[in-house]
């Protein structure tokens, strides 16, 4: 599988658990959304480092078992 092919696979994954969380749980996405506006900036930008850096260790993962 090529890296776009991976790229494109992780993007369609993002996309298909995001728009679950809002089918299933709108009001928790609201909640969610209030949590993260009473922490500060770099509160959420450490959150966002790690999630991405979770996500990177995910797709590598997959791509070593074979995805």
């Amino acid at each position: 599988m090529t890296i776009w092919a991976t790229a494109l696979l992780a993007l369609g994954l993002v996309l298909l658990l995001e728009g679950l969380v809002y089918v299933l749980a709108p009001s928790l996405v609201e909640e969610m959304l209030r949590a993260l506006r009473a922490l500060p900036p770099e509160a959420r930008r450490m959150i966002g480092a790690l999630m991405m850096v979770l996500g990177l260790l995910l797709v590598w993962g997959a791509k070593q078992l074979g995805a």
